[in-house]
């Protein structure tokens, strides 16, 4: 059973950004359910603000995250300014990968996603055990605030 958004109805896929109250799924953004979490943006801006974090291929170009470009009139993100290619996923590859990026913060990063994705597989499995539902949630938000707390150490050095 695939779980719905409650804000929009649209089903929630494994790799969209979600966020959960009382074990009820939603999208972190309806509009852009793929695009970078705040905490992604937030680290590529930190750590990845002075070299390249995207190649399009098709158009053998490099970019920095300030050179991407978005749709103004909808809700895309990420695009190759070239030829207009989602290039979200290329970013979020670097932004896990990046030498930049300290281990333990790349750890924490990828501790969030991955519970977000158990959160999102337990919904499907069904509600009948709201348990399971609640301690993927608590997982998720205790991987969330871990995150942060890594993030605050690099913002005070």
């Amino acid at each position: 059973m695939q779980v719905k958004c409650r804000k929009c109805q649209q089903l929630i896929a494994l790799g969209d950004n979600i966020e959960s109250t009382n074990g009820s799924l939603s999208h972190a953004d309806c509009l852009r359910p793929r695009n970078l979490s705040p905490a992604e943006r937030h680290l590529l801006f930190v750590y990845c603000s002075d070299h390249a974090v995207a190649r399009c291929l098709p158009c053998d170009i490099s970019f920095r995250q300030t050179e991407l470009a978005a749709d103004p009139l909808g809700s895309r993100t990420n695009m190759c300014p070239r030829c207009r290619r989602d290039l979200t996923e290329n970013v979020r590859a670097h932004l896990y990968r990046c030498t930049m990026v300290s281990s333990e913060v790349t750890l924490r990063a990828q501790a969030v996603r991955e519970a977000a994705q158990r959160l999102v597989k337990r919904s499907e499995e069904g509600g009948a055990n709201g348990e399971l539902i609640r301690e993927a949630e608590a997982t998720l938000f205790e991987a969330e605030r871990l995150l942060k707390t890594e993030m605050s150490k690099r913002n005070q050095s």
